[in-house]
């Protein structure tokens, strides 16, 4: 059987397509930079077009001229917006608020149970999160080696 396996700028530029012309798209998430609260490899993200952008969203964004990625916005300046994703420890992305293409509401999980990304308790986490940048290092150090480890194994079963 054949397979043609598309670069992963051409599919989202499809999903971006996708969001004209219905309200959300579903888009597997790829990597471990939205740690701990989006998994890779093993969740989806459900996008709509984003009204506004605002600071603490999780937002699909063109940066660099040459990539899409799936990080939460820390900083507006005018039409400057500045993103890392939660499992990131540096390497902050800018782009232009016209650049973000999509805002993540709903997190689903292999057998399809959403969980909304905005919810008083999630925010509250994003912010603790992000207070705890100086020793996140330790944290994802030990999440990676135990929590994700059995995710990992359970999504192989």
């Amino acid at each position: 059987m054949n397979h043609k396996i598309l670069p992963n700028n051409e599919v989202i530029s499809s999903v971006i397509e996708m969001l004209d012309a219905c309200p959300s798209v579903i888009l597997p998430v790829r990597g471990y930079s939205m740690l701990p609260f989006i998994i890779g490899d093993v969740e989806s993200v459900e996008l709509v077009k984003p009204d506004k952008v605002e600071v603490g969203d999780v937002v699909l964004a063109w940066i660099n001229g040459n990539r899409y990625v799936v990080h939460r916005v820390i900083r507006i300046d005018g039409e400057r917006v500045q993103l890392m994703g939660d499992g990131n420890l540096g390497g902050d992305e800018y782009c232009s608020k016209s650049d973000v293409k999509a805002r993540a509401d709903y997190v689903i999980n292999k057998f399809g149970k959403k969980r909304y990304l905005y919810t008083k308790w999630r925010v509250r986490g994003s912010r603790l999160w992000w207070a705890l940048k100086p020793v996140r290092r330790i944290i994802l150090a030990i999440y990676r080696r135990t929590i994700l480890k059995l995710e990992t194994r359970k999504v192989q079963r």
